[in-house]
């Protein structure tokens, strides 16, 4: 469907194994030795590095970079496909990693390679998910310029937690699978369906999935959101600075605003979106 992304719904065939960067080890079974790394011009640390900061490599790889052994067993549990793994010092021992290519690296290298200060790793690389069609959507929160990717992480991870069938990134948000972004969505990025809609289709597509979309925003026409029935419909939330845009406002059925204390400017895009959210799903 043009216009529109389809995010972390079923996992596809990875597509990242690229042999001319790094030699294929062996897989880690029972007593196996892993190749330690020593060397920060190894093509695997490269790699690891470019996955931090290059969106651009990201897409063409099919990969993300995750970093914890919490959010390692999530991806497992989850059926995210692990393709790599860099454990910081020694490897640990975890099912569900056959096929799965590991390294070592002392402190000072897996630093060097982490985005993270202090991590105590392992880092490891997941396989990006892609699907075909969302299905029916029941509701979905709509995240326009939303930057900041702990904002976008946490409304993620929130959406998750409340029941919220798809989160929707439109305009100019932060990178899904930035690192930041992943390690706010505390693992939700392994269970929570994510598009990506171009703004021009978003109409379009909330239309066909049945569902009055309704924009947060500070005017004289936005009603307050405890007298809306939320409940099968899709909200907009902007950045904190600009909030919605025109073009999105005028993509509305109505527009819904939070009560707040009058000497509050705003609520931050995380926070307005879990008010919201849960006004959605109670």
């Amino acid at each position: 469907m043009r216009g529109i992304m389809f995010f972390s719904c079923k996992i596809e065939k990875n597509v990242y194994h690229n042999t001319l960067l790094w030699k294929t080890i062996k897989n880690r079974k029972a007593g196996a030795d892993l190749e330690t790394l020593t060397s920060r011009k190894t093509a695997y640390i490269r790699h690891l590095r470019r996955l931090a900061d290059d969106g651009d490599y990201r897409r063409e790889q099919g990969q993300y970079l995750c970093d914890g052994m919490k959010t390692l067993r999530e991806a497992l549990r989850f059926g995210a496909k692990v393709v790599s793994i860099l454990w910081r010092d020694a490897p640990q021992d975890l099912e569900g990693l056959d096929g799965c290519e590991q390294y070592i690296a002392p402190g000072d290298l897996f630093d060097y390679a982490s985005p993270m200060k202090n991590s105590p790793g392992p880092l490891f690389a997941a396989a990006i998910r892609g699907c075909g069609k969302p299905g029916r959507l029941r509701n979905a929160i709509v995240l326009e310029n939303v930057q900041d990717p702990g904002n976008v992480g946490t409304v993620i991870r929130t959406a998750n937690a409340l029941h919220i069938d798809a989160v929707i990134l439109t305009g100019s948000c932060a990178d899904l699978y930035q690192p930041k972004t992943v390690r706010a969505t505390m693992g939700a990025i392994f269970r929570q369906k994510v598009l990506r809609v171009e703004r021009d289709y978003l109409g379009g597509f909330l239309r066909d999935q049945q569902l009055p979309l309704y924009g947060a925003a500070l005017s004289e026409d936005a009603r307050d959101l405890r007298g809306l029935s939320l409940k099968n419909a899709a909200v907009a939330i902007g950045s904190e600075g600009q909030g919605l845009s025109e073009e999105l406002l005028r993509l509305c059925d109505g527009q819904l605003i939070i009560p707040m204390n009058p000497d509050s400017e705003s609520l931050n895009a995380a926070a307005a979106a879990s008010i919201v959210m849960w006004e959605m799903t109670r």
